[in-house]
């Protein structure tokens, strides 16, 4: 919105809602294909997989402050979480359901061990706990240092796979 005047915002989306609505699908879809891109990319190996689901929260075209603040706008807006579900419901259960799944692969393969469906969790909740920090702190970190807070998580459920740096060679 910035430039723009409120009538030719309010002239193209008609309410405030719709505009918030228009927004969240915009990333919605964005994020969704940053993920599943990712993946695409990384082949059928479970831990290159990962990988590229951690790194492709953390790309230059998805980490950026004014999408971290949307998102983060979202997830804190109560009237916007019934919107929320019923328009990113469907993408976060497939996220979920995808990053369980190469847990489960990875654990079965003898590279860890646990409950995959919580190391998902945890690894998910990591993301957008580092997200919030990028958003909230008063001299946030960089991408890299974050993308290695998250590593770290990665490392302490896969030591033989990451470490605090990436993949381990």
């Amino acid at each position: 919105m910035a430039g723009l005047s409120h009538g030719l915002v309010n002239f193209h989306f008609q309410s405030k809602d719709k505009l918030l609505t228009e927004t969240l699908l915009y990333l919605a879809e964005e994020y969704r294909l940053n993920w599943t891109g990712a993946l695409e990319a990384a082949g059928p190996d479970p831990v290159a997989r990962l990988d590229a689901m951690l790194r492709a929260d953390f790309e230059p075209a998805i980490c950026t402050p004014s999408r971290l603040s949307a998102w983060c706008a979202f997830w804190g807006e109560a009237q916007c979480r019934p919107m929320y579900q019923e328009q990113c419901g469907s993408n976060d259960e497939a996220y979920i359901a995808v990053m369980e799944s190469i847990c489960a692969r990875m654990i079965a393969a003898g590279d860890g061990s646990g409950d995959p469906a919580r190391i998902a969790r945890v690894l998910r909740v990591t993301i957008e706990g580092v997200w919030l920090d990028l958003m909230t702190m008063t001299k946030p970190y960089g991408r890299d240092e974050a993308l290695g807070t998250v590593y770290t998580c990665a490392a302490a459920f896969f030591p033989g796979r990451f470490t605090a740096a990436g993949l381990r060679a």
